[in-house]
């Protein structure tokens, strides 16, 4: 019989200790050490344990797969973007979000996608069956008669031992495992949700994608600094990590990639909340300012990549008298240091009187902007609020703003002008180019500027 020991456990980093610490010494977070139960390592494991291994090295020329048509095609375009073009058979991809924000809709919507290809296992620990076929319901089109697909498979288990059985009983080609911090391995004493047994079933179901093929979708509760619960070895553990960002009380999500082998980082997707689901959109800049207000002051037009795509935004500035004797800085969708650093160089370099007021930046359609491209429409919409005067309607903003005031190049110039000019936009102003030889898109003006003070010129409306 296993014996069973005590330990704490860092439920941010996953660092074991013979005692509870205040502070753990490896991530410095406060207060984050649990008591568990812990039995010496399963029977399974200490099995077989002289060395052999199952796999046998191989020419990598002679490994089959690999090729980028092995994936499986997804109709919902932003989500195979994200992805990197499809699901990868025999992926691991871990999906976090706020409750309520949209990862058990979408991720049903893509098993009864892929139900129509082949045979999908959808695992819930939190909902009943009942529950997740009036959420199917609600999601098939309104004048669909298609029943909903016999091979979309539901059940609602939260023990590891008896989830993989339905899987070799099954054998699906998708499974959706909802959510992984209520499954358990009832081979370790310790409750389901721990550091221990998130790690443990991950990684049986890292072993289980890729021993079979089997793609497999974790959805995983977030802590309320906004990150994945549990310790970060499980980000380490999977291929994809993807988080489904946005404010409930708004209609747009955004599906950002923070990790993937499969394709590109940092990519994102835009959806819109409907009533049946997230549906997506395929032109978010227009979509960000369908509701813009042309020729008002303090508002700018930025061009952030998110990934591969050039997205326009609109970023809002406000300024007010402050009534106290430290003026507020309130951004939202904006880095705080990088609100603060903009303020500074306006107050500095233009004399701008920003030490008396309130200065507030908004972001609209909750994207978050963390690139320095935005410096300038940053500055110019905080500048115009100010002047109260309105900067150019057809005109966007490029740029990074320095200490001294200078402005200096971005990358990918070309595809944002691209994407500028594609929306109507006339001209934009950016910094001064090194490079001439760039190939630039017709139809839109480019006004170059050295300083922050030359391209205010430029950008306010005459």
């Amino acid at each position: 019989m296993a014996k069973v020991h005590t330990r704490f456990v860092c439920q941010s980093c996953g660092r074991a200790a013979a005692k509870a610490l205040g502070r753990c010494p490896q991530c410095g977070e406060w207060n984050t050490y649990i008591e568990e139960l812990v039995a010496d390592e399963p029977a399974r494991r200490a099995a077989g344990s002289n060395g052999a291994s199952a796999a046998a090295p191989l020419p990598l020329a002679h490994i089959q797969g690999g090729a980028e048509s092995e994936r499986m095609p997804l109709s919902i375009g932003e989500f195979a973007r994200v992805l990197g073009g499809g699901i990868v058979p025999g992926s691991l991809v871990l999906i976090g979000g706020d409750p309520g924000i949209g990862k058990s809709t979408l991720l049903l919507q893509t098993a009864m996608e892929m139900a129509a290809h082949g045979r999908v296992l959808y695992v819930s620990g939190e909902e009943s069956p009942s529950q997740i076929k009036m959420r199917a319901e609600r999601l098939r089109p309104s004048d669909s008669q298609t029943p909903l697909p016999d091979s979309l498979l539901l059940v609602t288990e939260t023990n590891l031992d008896a989830i993989l059985h339905h899987v070799e009983s099954t054998k699906p080609r998708l499974l959706i495992i909802d959510s992984i911090q209520t499954v358990y391995d009832p081979q370790i004493d310790s409750s389901a949700g721990s550091v221990t047994q998130l790690r443990e079933c991950s990684d049986r179901f890292r072993q289980l994608a890729k021993s079979s093929g089997l793609a497999v979708f974790l959805i995983g509760h977030v802590t309320k600094e906004g990150v994945i619960a549990g310790p970060r070895l499980l980000e380490h553990m999977v291929d994809t990590v993807l988080y489904l960002e946005g404010d409930r009380f708004q209609s747009f999500r955004l599906l950002r990639a923070v990790k993937n082998r499969f394709g590109a980082t940092a990519e994102v997707g835009v959806f819109e909340m409907v009533g049946r689901g997230m549906q997506e959109v395929p032109n978010p800049s227009e979509a960000f300012l369908a509701e813009r207000v042309v020729n008002a002051a303090g508002s700018a037009i930025a061009v952030t990549m998110e990934g591969t795509r050039p997205l326009l935004v609109e970023v809002q500035g406000l300024t007010s008298p402050s009534a106290f004797g430290n003026p507020r800085r309130s951004g939202n969708g904006v880095d705080t240091n990088r609100l603060l650093l903009i303020t500074a160089v306006l107050t500095r370099r233009l004399g701008l009187p920003l030490a008396e007021q309130d200065v507030f930046v908004n972001v609209v359609g909750g994207l978050r902007i963390g690139e320095p491209a935005a410096d300038l429409a940053l500055a110019a919409a905080i500048a115009s609020s100010v002047w109260d005067k309105p900067l150019r309607a057809d005109s966007v903003l490029i740029g990074e703003v320095g200490l001294s005031g200078e402005l200096r190049t971005v990358p990918h110039t070309p595809a944002r002008l691209k994407e500028a000019a594609a929306l109507g936009f006339k001209s934009a102003v950016m910094p001064r180019r090194l490079r001439k030889n760039e190939d630039l898109p017709a139809g839109i003006e480019v006004r170059e500027a050295r300083t922050l003070r030359e391209a205010l010129d430029l950008a306010i409306a005459k």
